[in-house]
């Protein structure tokens, strides 16, 4: 067998997802078949690509020598591809045939990827996901990553010392998480210093439980108390139980037995940006790809008809210009 581009992304998303299970989740393929795949890229280099370990699956030094080979190759021959057929077509207005796309998590992704699907037959689409937004901008810069879907608290950018530019989707309104048997769950909206004596929680990454809520609380005339930071299912069961009050996006979708609702007056706000290297191939077509990212938010927007209704009394919230 001939090594091919599609055996190294498979090396590459094993090593980045730390597992033979979990990268078979990325790729959307049963784990046999990807270990059987593995199987045959590793008798094609001469050797075991990777080793299980109490973390997991590490790479061997054979394993990381093609790792080095190929984050290289992969960039250098998705780049050659899109600017060969700019340049043969002059088409700058026609789409990519690969989108690699990182997010922090948050309501646009899975509609874009739909979107983009739908666009033309067959395209290639690669998701990565993080926590933290950093993380993806390393990604981006080092030409790993095609574009960024991310989240930030209220009027904050990105650091800029990745060069990488940043246009806005949408702003969303940070809601209340709470049990549907709550005394104030049946409100439209909910002052937030109606919450002064609750106990918070936020999921663990980036996110608005530092300066944004600690302020937002003091001009509300309180000062939060016990907040907690957990994983998104854990921070669950605390709002579930009625133990803390939870932040979310209001395109968030809550499980059964859970409402959210707008905190009265916005006073804090979730940003949906998508970001880019300005130097890329995929540049020239990130206009398209975040128009399809604001009609993927409008799409989750549209699901909840009350908070719908309640965001177009906002008319500063919702979906933004791109300039």
């Amino acid at each position: 067998m001939q090594l091919e581009l599609r055996h190294l992304r498979i090396v590459c998303t094993v090593a980045e997802a730390g597992s033979v299970s979990k990268a078979a989740s990325t790729l959307g393929i049963a784990q046999p078949a990807l270990t059987a795949q593995l199987h045959r890229i590793e008798h094609a280099v001469g050797g075991k690509l990777f080793v299980r370990t109490n973390r997991g699956t590490d790479p061997t030094p054979l394993g990381q020598l093609v790792l080095n080979r190929a984050r290289l190759l992969l960039p250098a021959a998705g780049a050659l591809q899109d600017e060969a057929v700019l340049m043969a077509g002059d088409r700058r207005d026609a789409p990519l045939r690969r989108y690699r796309i990182g997010t922090t998590g948050g309501p646009i992704l899975g509609g874009l990827v739909r979107r983009l699907l739908w666009e033309r037959p067959e395209p290639e689409v690669e998701t990565w996901s993080s926590y933290h937004l950093d993380e993806l901008a390393v990604r981006l810069a080092a030409g790993r990553l095609d574009y960024a879907v991310v989240g930030v608290c209220g009027d904050t950018l990105p650091s800029p010392d990745h060069g990488l530019t940043w246009r806005p989707i949408a702003v969303d309104a940070v809601c209340a998480l709470l049990p549907e048997q709550d005394a104030l769950a049946g409100r439209s909206e909910i002052d937030l210093a109606e919450l002064r004596d609750r106990r918070w929680v936020a999921s663990t990454g980036d996110g608005c439980f530092t300066d944004c809520f600690a302020t937002a609380c003091a001009r509300a005339g309180f000062i939060a108390a016990d907040m907690l930071e957990a994983d998104v299912r854990t921070a669950l069961d605390l709002v579930a139980a009625g133990d803390a009050v939870g932040l979310c996006q209001g395109t968030f979708r809550p499980p059964r037995g859970l409402v959210h609702r707008p905190l009265a007056g916005a006073p804090l706000h979730w940003r949906h940006l998508m970001g880019w290297h300005p130097d890329g191939s995929a540049a020239a077509h990130a206009p398209p790809v975040r128009n399809h990212a604001a009609a993927a938010y409008l799409d989750t927007v549209h699901r909840d008809p009350a908070y719908a209704r309640w965001l177009a009394a906002h008319p500063h919230l919702g979906v933004q210009r791109a300039d």
